[in-house]
């Protein structure tokens, strides 16, 4: 699909936004929070209604907060949001069409690519992160009956959340599957294991992307490890077998600048990136940390009926062999499939989630 073609279509669609000055979405009913209700009622005390009166949500720890329910069927466009506090702690879920269980589970810093709660920017297609913690996600994602959306806040203090979700009304075509993101993370890796990305999956669907916050624990490079998509009854070999971590994230030959051989250089592209590079100090950060994405859009990873993701993690050790390594990875592994879904595996509790 040509997006830039299609803006001079006409589409039988309908478009609404929620935000905390319009929560349920309705037409024409945008900031008519009363003064005396608004998050921001003391700045706005001098104008009255109408006038930026509750912009924001706070949510208590351990509070669950409803961003978003939707009735009818359509697509969210976009999602912006800026949150405080422990981006970790904060846990984003989206259920689709009344499940029970949701099809998004993840940090809501690991969905926008910012695992370690540090700030870089992202000049992606699906997700772009701007100054100063500004998420957006462009991915579409398709309903029939329902959309429900929560933040769930496990930090220890109150957080604030800006956010706006942008979504059209339509009748979505048969032929368009469900949005589905899940996290995961292992500290340390055990030794001579693989890192799963996913598995479990069930149904037919696409892959569509891999965001990883990988953070090293030995010296000397850490990225020979190959990714592996197993799909639809492959069991001890993959159909899809990659040549190495840089390599499957689109760069090569260690991420080092090819200028000076001596530094890991940065990119954010639409597709691909390394964004993040969280260097080391003399005092508390100890060790190297990196944020890296590859979003699958015009090379989507099809499957018929189950799908299961794995990287290696390997380093160079004496005599010029691989070093299985025992790394710190997080993963947010990003598809579209048919519903019902396979439950995810429970999110690990707080202190498993904490960047350490």
């Amino acid at each position: 699909m040509n997006l830039m073609s299609d803006l001079c279509r006409h589409q039988n669609k309908l478009t609404r936004s929620i935000c905390p000055e319009n929560r349920t979405g309705e037409p024409g009913r945008g900031g008519m929070c009363p003064l005396a209700e608004g998050t921001a009622k003391w700045a706005a005390r001098d104008l009255g209604d109408g006038w930026k009166v509750n912009p924001f949500l706070n949510i208590a720890p351990g509070e669950t907060c409803e961003l978003a329910m939707i009735h009818g069927s359509g697509a969210i466009n976009h999602i912006w949001l800026t949150p405080t506090g422990k981006w970790r702690f904060s846990i984003l879920r989206i259920y689709w069409d009344g499940q029970e269980t949701p099809s998004v589970e993840c940090p809501v810093g690991d969905f926008f690519c910012m695992g370690w709660n540090e700030y870089a920017q992202i000049n992606a297609l699906p997700v772009c992160v701007n100054p100063g913690s500004a998420f957006n996600c462009y991915w579409e994602m398709p309903f029939r009956q329902s959309c429900r959306i929560t933040l769930e806040n496990l930090n220890t203090e109150e957080i604030q959340i800006y956010y706006q979700i942008d979504y059209a009304l339509f009748q979505p075509p048969e032929d368009m599957a469900y949005f589905h993101a899940q996290f995961r993370r292992t500290n340390p890796l055990p030794y001579k294991s693989v890192y799963t990305i996913l598995d479990g999956v069930k149904g037919r669907g696409h892959y569509v992307g891999t965001y990883m916050a990988w953070g090293v624990n030995n010296s000397i490079w850490w990225g020979e490890g190959e990714i592996k998509f197993y799909m639809d009854g492959d069991r001890e070999y993959p159909t899809i077998c990659g040549t190495g971590t840089e390599d499957y994230f689109c760069g090569s030959y260690n991420f080092e600048d090819p200028h000076t051989h001596k530094n890991y250089k940065a990119f954010s592209t639409p597709y691909t990136g390394l964004p993040q590079i969280i260097t080391p100090d003399t005092l508390y950060h100890s060790q190297f940390r990196f944020g890296m994405y590859r979003f699958h859009i015009t090379d989507p990873i099809y499957f018929q009926n189950e799908l299961k993701v794995t990287i290696q993690a390997l380093g160079w050790r004496d005599g010029g062999r691989y070093l299985p390594r025992q790394d710190d990875i997080a993963s947010v592994a990003f598809w579209y499939q048919t519903l019902p879904a396979a439950e995810f595996p429970p999110l690990p509790d707080k202190d498993y989630l904490e960047v350490i």
